[in-house]
């Protein structure tokens, strides 16, 4: 990787292991990972040099981090379902749940509770509509592609026309949610529970905590790697007929 010329967002592609060095700078490398460090850095008025330093210190890639990048789609959207989709759905409840008890419990004295579950919640239906949409139009119609690129058969027509058109929808979402994680990490104190925080407070802002990191490495697959080759992969059939 070009540390100084390459976006964030092709970094952590390349190498997932870059994106705890900028989460720890407080760079966002899945719904902004379209600018360079330099861009980034830019707006927070800082110099880039230390950030340079730590991703040109990675050590070489020996195999233990995953290279989604080389993946065909139709295994990466599959994976992203499996993997994203079932954690969401799987955690969701869970959280909701934590929640309703520390408003009632603690609310009194954390009036930022009532706040932090009300936005948990919208993100709660809007990304189970978000994913929705993925599975049953977006996912499919990529399988498609790779199915048409295998046999050399042309590719369907698709009812929403351009698959540009659901990639900058999702897109879209995936800023909303994004800002939505920022809103519910500054009230949480970057999810610190307070010092009268019972059990149940400090499982459920590590459930919130891990839920976002789960969300980022989510959106960073569909962002950075799912969304931009599948709009390369259908220009290859219009180019081709």
């Amino acid at each position: 990787m070009n540390v100084k010329t390459d976006f964030i967002g092709n970094m952590v592609a390349e190498d997932f292991r870059a994106a705890a060095i900028f989460k720890r700078h407080g760079i966002d490398f899945c719904c902004k990972g379209g600018r360079t460090i330099e861009e980034a850095y830019h707006n927070k008025k800082l110099d880039p040099e230390k950030i340079y330093a730590e991703l040109e210190a990675l050590p070489g890639n020996e195999g233990s981090s995953i290279d989604f990048n080389s993946w065909p789609l139709d295994l990466l959207a599959d994976y992203i379902e499996k993997t994203h989709h079932r954690y969401v759905e799987e955690k969701t409840p869970v959280l909701q749940a934590f929640l309703d008890k520390l408003c009632k419990v603690h609310g009194g004295r954390h009036a930022e509770l009532f706040e932090i579950n009300t936005l948990f919640n919208e993100s709660a239906h809007d990304l189970a509509t978000h994913m929705k949409k993925e599975e049953l139009i977006l996912f499919p119609f990529v399988r498609n592609m790779m199915k048409a690129k295998i046999s050399g058969q042309p590719l369907p027509q698709a009812t929403f026309g351009t698959v540009e058109n659901p990639v900058h929808m999702m897109e879209h979402e995936h800023t909303a949610e994004g800002e939505r994680f920022r809103k519910i990490a500054e009230m949480t104190n970057e999810y610190t529970p307070p010092a009268d925080a019972c059990n149940t407070y400090k499982v459920a802002f590590a459930m919130l905590q891990d839920f976002e990191n789960d969300l980022h490495k989510h959106i960073h697959l569909e962002n950075n790697i799912l969304f931009p080759k599948a709009i390369r992969l259908e220009k290859e059939f219009t180019v081709e007929s």
